[in-house]
């Protein structure tokens, strides 16, 4: 039967029994992965655990073949195998050789004992312990004579199974490895001796009991043979391994989890790279692993049954109470969610849902009146920036022409009433150059119109003050093809000469400099070597140029001194922030100035990019 036919009572049950159903699946797929997470999370922290233990082992074995590798292929080791001047052997060779042992076992703890016996059945030992009498036994003669006649033994050292020593009934394992004479005597390249290295079973002993493990878990070392090396567990014996250890290697390696006593045991087997057939193998209880994640599956079981509760009881409220009226608003919802903005939602239900059916027309309706007046209020806001900006950056430009033509009109007229010279005469030739360069109506200009007026400028100035201080000019020619706003360095150099130069009794200097930048942008520097400026009045200048009105300085009172604060912000609104003026200065030793503007090529006006 199709779902379509059925009632919408009748299909919403389908769906929430759907939903159980789904509910159900995943919560045992959660189970399923829950438990496949536990055994890797146990897997993995046997992995660490015994990869751990096994660089120990391998460290210690690596030191006893190194440092027996040292003494084999020592020089008076080799000559105390061969020679046989007794006198030599034993005011020479022969004690090199012993402190070289001595040193070994005293360097390296895990060594309990070391002998050196040459081919003529002579010997030479350091021992730490009782124990190494079992090198004198005739077992111990039988026990190595089989290593000794091994052919792979001449190629490496090697670890030896477990001895027993009747004696004292205890098990001992040795590191062997052969001296092949390669000092160029008679027996050159031939094995001369052999080195034999007791390792110390307690210290083995300690290193494995100190692994952190779960506290029912055991750690072993195995030999080539199975054997117990060391272990967690003082019962162990290779018997208990057999059966275990018969598996594949790989399975091993990541970990198998097996029955034995009937307690599931994580098994773990890592082949140990200093000693061949060795291995580390741990033994886990999962239990022990996964018992801090069993509250965690009750509580899912709990919280579970709960949502199935919840679905059920949720799914029966939607149906008796909220499923009907609510259909009917999601389907007008949708056509709203379309900008239908005419479009209205019906109101079929005086309840609640009838209720909010209203509030969303009303909503509606008032969300499109907003959206009318705010497009308007921001075209207004628009237009009322840009206009103030094109006011702003007038009056900005207004208040810099007639400031220079003041004073210059002032020099003017004190030079004709004392000389009455040529001097009147180029003055006045400058005077006309640079007002009629200010008057231009051109925002932009080369940067070279703007060199010439500077040079007037200074024409009339060295005139004026007869030569008191120099000036000089530095451009890069490359500048002068390039735009600039109109009259923006003319201002600077006089506030250098007003304020710096003029008062100092003698002597000073102004450099005029414009290069570009490693930005990539112009800069115009204006330095003299005038009095420079206190630090607070630095301060206050700098704090000048950070205000956006050049009109009133930030305490409200009238600003003095504005024509820096005017060019910059005059070039802040043409280019942006990152342009404008910056000022250093040191009281006695001057002020720099430095202009930056970006390249203007071509008539291209900032406004227009």
């Amino acid at each position: 039967m199709k779902t379509s036919k059925l009632k919408l009572k009748h299909q919403i049950w389908l769906i929430f029994f759907c939903s159980i159903v789904i509910f159900t699946v995943m919560e045992f797929y959660f189970f399923y992965s829950f438990s496949n997470l536990t055994q890797k999370r146990a897997a993995n922290y046997g992995n660490q655990m015994i990869e751990q233990t096994r660089r120990k082992i391998d460290s210690v074995f690596n030191d006893i073949r190194v440092s027996t590798s040292i003494a084999v292929n020592s020089k008076l080791i080799q000559e105390f195998s061969v020679v046989d001047d007794d006198y030599k052997r034993a005011f020479d060779s022969g004690p090199y050789a012993l402190d070289l042992m001595e040193y070994m076992r005293s360097f390296n703890s895990y060594v309990n004992g070391i002998v050196i016996n040459d081919i003529q059945g002579r010997r030479l030992y350091s021992l730490a312990s009782a124990s190494g009498d079992i090198f004198f036994l005739n077992r111990y003669e039988a026990f190595i004579r089989k290593y000794k006649e091994d052919p792979s033994l001449r190629d490496q050292g090697m670890f030896t199974t477990m001895l027993k020593d009747d004696r004292t009934e205890t098990e001992q394992f040795f590191y062997i490895a052969p001296i092949v004479e390669a000092i160029g005597g008679i027996y050159f390249s031939q094995i001369t001796g052999y080195c034999t290295v007791m390792v110390n079973m307690e210290k083995m002993q300690g290193l494995v009991e100190n692994t952190e493990l779960t506290p029912n878990s055991t750690l072993y070392i195995l030999n080539s043979r199975d054997e117990v090396i060391a272990s967690t567990n003082s019962n162990a014996r290779g018997t208990l391994f057999r059966d275990v250890l018969s598996m594949d290697k790989d399975i091993l390696l990541n970990g198998v989890i097996e029955a034995i006593d009937g307690e599931d045991i994580l098994v773990q087997v890592k082949g140990l790279e200093q000693a061949d057939g060795w291995r580390v193998v741990s033994m886990i209880p999962v239990h022990e692993l996964t018992a801090d994640m069993n509250p965690m599956r009750k509580v899912s079981i709990v919280v579970g049954i709960g949502i199935i509760l919840s679905m059920i009881i949720t799914g029966s409220f939607f149906m008796n109470n909220l499923m009907r009226p609510l259909m009917g608003l999601v389907m007008d919802m949708k056509k709203v969610g379309r900008r239908d903005m005419g479009f209205r939602i019906k109101v079929r239900f005086t309840n609640e849902v009838g209720l909010l059916a209203c509030d969303i027309n009303r909503m509606m309706d008032e969300m499109e009146e907003m959206t009318r007046d705010m497009f308007n209020t921001q075209a207004r806001l628009y237009e009322s920036e840009l206009s103030q900006k094109q006011a702003e950056f007038a009056a900005l430009q207004s208040q810099i022409n007639p400031h220079f033509l003041y004073n210059t009109l002032n020099c003017i007229s004190s030079i004709g009433l004392e000389y009455g010279s040529r001097e009147i005469a180029q003055i006045t030739f400058c005077m006309s150059k640079i007002f009629r360069y200010s008057i231009k109506k051109d925002d932009l200009v080369q940067i070279r119109e703007e060199v010439d007026c500077i040079q007037a400028y200074m024409k009339i100035i060295l005139i004026r003050y007869e030569n008191k201080f120099s000036m000089e000019l530095d451009m890069e020619d490359r500048l002068l093809e390039m735009q600039t706003p109109k009259m923006i360095l003319q201002p600077i150099v006089e506030n250098s000469v007003y304020h710096g130069l003029e008062r100092m009794d003698e002597g000073g200097r102004l450099l005029i400099t414009g290069s570009i930048d490693t930005h990539g942008d112009v800069c115009f520097c204006i330095t003299d070597t005038g009095r420079g400026m206190e630090p607070e009045e630095l301060a206050a200048l700098q704090l000048k140029l950070d205000t956006d009105s050049p009109e009133r300085a930030p305490d409200g009172q009238p600003a003095k001194g504005i024509g820096l604060t005017n060019i910059h912000n005059r070039l802040r609104l043409l280019f942006g922030e990152g342009y404008g003026i910056t000022i250093e200065s040191r009281f006695g030793h001057g002020t720099t100035v430095t202009v930056k503007i970006p390249q203007l090529l071509n008539g291209r006006k900032p406004l227009e990019e």
